[in-house]
């Protein structure tokens, strides 16, 4: 089955936590702290391979976590980075923040990829905060928690060319003459439900065609299977446009499925269109593609009549298809910003707000003291006295007692809950 959305929940590794070390060797008696780094968390990235066409390994697996970072060692031993994860993705996929809808990256080209969840960064050892007026630190930080959230996944198929038209127009037919495509023919309406791709070659050029699902009135609103299957268009640099010969308004048909395409994007109302009319073996489409081609001659595009069943000028068709794409740039921009957000946007890394819940406690919020609360490690007394320096920088803790905090209150930040004492500004 064709699966073109999905959504998925991506976790970036955690940082490897910093570690208190002294260096203990023969004839240094006191060598001094040496605790070393963590490594950073890994990253997550989507990589568009070319191998793939749906979204379907999404159905059943939505979440992905990159490693996390390896802890600090002795003799100031940086842990290593964690292992970086990589998620493939057809070429064509459209990676959003699921709850921003922010475009995070728009992957056009085979190997192209994008970051989209940053690895934490690794938490200092003691001896990073060696100073003159503490030569022997004993405080390390924990390692910084990665990006995580939802993605949309949407999927777009890149073709040089998207074959249009009403059902039973003989899309898929043409698709199985011009290239070694495989889709399923009947002779009944909407035999096929999926987009189809398919290469031709012509003159050594391979050329992408996609067989778009048939199209109905009302498809930009959803009427048929349109709604689903539109998007698919945006991304041809041309359409062609298959007329049903023995329809009853082969022209009806062609205002209408224009009229769709517009309504859906005004773009596409610029796309370049070879018009097609096919069946051209039959009686029927042979009486009426005179008046057809008369009537299309007025639009400047140029027109053709084919058989796919037959072959008749189907050759013909895909050298003008060339033709038609050398006028053309190699592909059509990407809609993705020149700078892509962040799937964390960040925040004032000063700002903080102060809410009193109950009683007896508090609720501080704010990006910067809330990651300083999680990187601390609490096991150690001085990375308290360190906590309670950061609050009194940022003037929380002169916040905090305006607003009229008790001895004995909680106080929550981010994920840690402190008391607050008078001795010292927080105690646990």
């Amino acid at each position: 089955m064709f699966f073109d959305q999905a959504k998925i929940h991506v976790q970036a590794g955690a940082g490897g936590n910093g570690i208190v070390a002294f260096r203990r060797e023969k004839f240094m008696p006191k060598g001094g702290p040496a605790g070393g780094n963590g490594g950073r968390g890994g990253h997550v990235y989507v990589l568009a391979d070319q191998n793939l066409n749906t979204l379907h390994a999404f159905r059943r697996r939505t979440h992905f976590r990159a490693k996390r970072g390896a802890h600090g060692g002795g003799n100031q031993k940086t842990g290593a980075a964690g292992d970086d994860l990589r998620i493939s993705v057809p070429v064509g996929a459209i990676v959003r923040a699921a709850e921003t809808d922010a475009v995070l990256a728009d992957l056009t080209r085979d190997g192209q990829e994008a970051l989209v969840a940053r690895g934490g960064r690794g938490g200092r050892g003691n001896a990073a905060f060696k100073s003159g007026r503490n030569r022997a630190p004993r405080l390390a930080e924990n390692g910084e928690v990665g990006e995580e959230g939802w993605l949309d996944l949407e999927l777009k198929i890149v073709a040089d060319a998207a074959i249009v038209g009403v059902p039973n127009a003989g899309k898929s037919t043409l698709l199985s003459v011009i290239s070694e495509a495989t889709p399923k023919i009947a002779d009944y309406p909407f035999t096929t439900v999926v987009p189809n791709l398919g290469v031709a070659d012509v003159s050594h050029i391979q050329i992408v065609f996609a067989d778009i699902p048939g199209l109905l009135e009302g498809a930009h609103d959803g009427v048929g299977l349109g709604l689903d299957f539109l998007r698919h268009i945006e991304r041809s640099r041309i359409v062609v446009h298959l007329l049903d010969g023995v329809s009853p308004d082969p022209l009806g048909d062609f205002e209408v499925i224009n009229q769709e395409m517009a309504l859906f994007n005004p773009a596409l109302a610029e796309r370049p269109q070879l018009i097609v009319l096919n069946k051209i073996d039959l009686p029927q489409a042979q009486k009426i593609w005179l008046r057809v081609q008369e009537r299309l001659a007025e639009k400047g595009s140029p027109t053709l009549a084919i058989s796919a069943v037959t072959g008749e000028n189907v050759q013909r068709l895909l050298y003008q298809v060339k033709s038609l794409l050398d006028t053309l740039p190699p592909a059509i921009a990407p809609e993705t910003p020149a700078e892509l957000p962040a799937l964390s946007p960040a925040e004032d890394e000063t700002a903080f707000s102060i809410a009193h819940l109950e009683d007896n406690l508090w609720l501080v919020e704010g990006a910067a003291i809330a990651r300083a609360a999680q990187m601390t490690n609490w096991d150690y007394y001085e990375s308290g006295l360190r906590f309670q320096r950061i609050l009194s920088a940022m003037g929380i803790a002169d916040s905090l007692r305006a607003q009229g905090v008790q001895d004995g209150d909680r106080v929550q930040i981010g994920t840690v809950e402190l008391v607050w004492g008078y001795e010292n500004a927080l105690g646990e």
